[in-house]
């Protein structure tokens, strides 16, 4: 099975760039990665190449092997994906029909726990291809011989705190053997203004999670660190999760992992952490037009409101002129007295590792030479290639999981399977950490 992963020009299994001389791609102090074993990122990204180098080798950096990228949009575009495909280590899935057509077929549309996320528009769509992505990641993770799997966005980066030499192989060698899933808090961005570049070198402030900080802290700050906000978060407090790559893994929504045989025992990190670059950019909001269906929505919300609308003929101009306001007002941070104060309490803090990393990164050259090998050595036929071996191992996979012939241990497992999927919970969505409301039912319950 593993050499049907192998890339196009045989180089290696996932990708390898022919190295500039005297350049290596990553050095640290951590022994080599073993050659059966490692961690693996998994992702559904539209980003650019600009966004993505710096995500992938910062990883790589703190300790992450492999990288299955499933892309679309302008991540899609050869010029970006000869780049990602040159990089040891990286595969890179394409959105084609085949590969729809595969995942039309998949096992998830038949099961219980994904079901209240199907034919939905926006982010249901959204949280139910990313889950139909991870089936498959877990899949080819395996047969690369992978120990753990994360899923994550490119607008995410892992922080691992509380770990020796800021290292996540360190951190997920110390989980003891019968964790099956960490689960690491995030953290939210907090922008102090509102002309951001580039957030990986340019962001240090950030709000912590709930999860990381005193409960009195937390409630009687509450109004401040909102500032009008109805959630404590712009978007998702449940954190991310690394689980071990095991037999009956698949996806529970983008945020969790579970098992087909048994509950997973997990853990919760208590200070390392997701950082959720979230909205750095005012262009992060524009580029919902192209994504999200809920435009006239939107503006319809505004005028039920009474709040006064520019005379704007164009829809699109007018949706602009909403979002930078709501922008400003309710996500750049540009009271420093209320910032000093709530970091002084510890509902902000300071992180800096990340943005020293890739700057060191850019300043070495790199991603320049990432590009330059690319182009130095173009590759033909990829997508084909990648969408034939997906097809292969997802599909051999699930017959050989559920399959009606066989031995008897294979039929057993086949049963208990079946008979599970009955009393599966549901997905677990982005959820928002907890609010006053949820503190007053807690209390009375």
């Amino acid at each position: 099975m593993l050499s049907s992963l192998q890339s196009p020009s045989g180089n290696a299994r996932w990708g390898a760039a022919p190295q500039p001389e005297g350049r290596t791609e990553v050095s640290t102090n951590l022994p080599p990665t073993p050659p059966n074993g490692g961690i693996c990122i998994t992702g559904s990204t539209s980003a650019s190449l600009h966004q993505i180098l710096p995500w992938l080798y910062y990883h790589k950096v703190i300790g992450v092997s492999h990288f299955i990228l499933f892309v679309e949009g302008e991540a899609a575009k050869p010029a970006v994906t000869s780049v990602l495909e040159s990089i040891r280590g990286v595969k890179i899935i394409y959105r084609t029909k085949e590969l729809k057509e595969q995942q039309d077929r998949s096992r998830i549309w038949n099961e219980t726990w994904l079901s209240g996320f199907f034919y939905k528009p926006c982010n249901y769509e959204l949280f139910v291809k990313q889950s139909l992505n991870m089936e498959m990641a877990i899949v080819m993770a395996r047969e690369a011989g992978m120990d753990w799997i994360i899923h994550l966005d490119t607008d995410e980066l892992i922080h691992p705190a509380g770990a020796r030499e800021y290292s996540l192989r360190r951190l997920l060698l110390d989980v003891p053997d019968n964790v099956d899933m960490v689960i690491f808090p995030n953290y939210e961005s907090s922008v102090e203004r509102d002309d951001i570049k580039d957030p990986f070198t340019e962001v240090s402030m950030f709000k912590k999670n709930y999860d990381h900080l005193p409960k009195d802290t937390y409630f009687g700050l509450y109004k401040e660190a909102t500032r009008g906000n109805p959630n404590y978060f712009l978007t998702y407090g449940n954190g991310k999760s690394a689980a071990r790559v095991q037999e009956h893994m698949r996806p529970n929504g983008a945020h969790r992992w579970h098992n087909y045989m048994k509950s997973p025992n997990e853990i919760k990190l208590e200070e390392a952490a997701i950082l959720h670059y979230t909205y750095t950019k005012f262009s992060d909001l524009t580029s919902r037009r192209d994504r999200c269906g809920c435009l006239h929505n939107c503006i319809n919300s505004y005028r039920a409101r009474d709040e006064e609308l520019p005379v704007l003929n164009e829809v699109g101009v007018i949706f602009i002129w909403i979002l930078m306001s709501r922008y400003r007002e309710h996500v750049v941070w540009t009271d420093k007295d209320t910032n000093l104060k709530l970091l002084r309490k510890g509902v902000l803090t300071r992180i800096y590792a990340p943005m020293a990393i890739i700057r060191g990164l850019k300043e070495s050259g790199i991603f320049i030479d990432a590009v330059t090998s690319a182009k130095a050595h173009p590759k033909a036929n990829i997508g084909l290639e990648n969408n034939e071996s997906i097809h292969t191992n997802v599909t051999a996979a699930q017959s050989t999981t559920l399959k009606e012939g066989g031995n008897d241990n294979s039929q057993a497992t086949a049963r208990k399977i079946l008979e599970m999927i009955d009393v599966q919970e549901e997905a677990v969505p982005p959820m928002s950490p907890p609010g006053f409301l949820e503190l007053m039912e807690s209390a009375l319950s």
